[in-house]
């Protein structure tokens, strides 16, 4: 397997990677492995990633860390948090450099989804 990038979800205090989550991307797909003795494996597909968004509390940039909120179409897992990374900044524009190097492999076009719930949706006016 090709690895693009892997790290450690980092704790808040100190940027230290004593925690049980690890990230990795690879050029398909993007895994998330969480837990010590009960273990969790999430994946994603890279097309399927519509947005990237860096996210930085005061706390985050005074140890140097960040977290990447990306968007997806993915029903079982519509929001990915790679929570407390290192150089958050320039994982993010390796994760957007492959997302569009899949896109562009597996021909999936980039499309714009607007659900708007009923709620939301602007009222008629009589």
């Amino acid at each position: 397997m090709n690895i693009l990038w892997s790290d450690k979800k980092r704790l808040l205090f100190f940027g230290l990677p004593w925690t049980f989550t690890r990230y990795t991307c690879t050029p398909e797909k993007f895994i998330t492995e969480s837990g010590l003795l009960s273990t969790k494996e999430e994946e994603i597909r890279l097309y399927r990633v519509m947005d990237l968004t860096l996210e930085c509390s005061l706390m985050q940039r005074i140890f140097g860390l960040g977290t990447i909120v990306c968007d997806t179409v993915d029903k079982s897992m519509p929001k990915l948090y790679i929570q407390n990374i290192k150089n958050a900044k320039n994982v993010k524009e390796l994760i957007s450099d492959a997302v569009e190097e899949e896109r562009m492999k597996k021909r999936v076009s980039s499309r714009e989804y607007m659900a708007m719930d009923d709620e939301d949706a602007p009222e008629d006016e009589e």
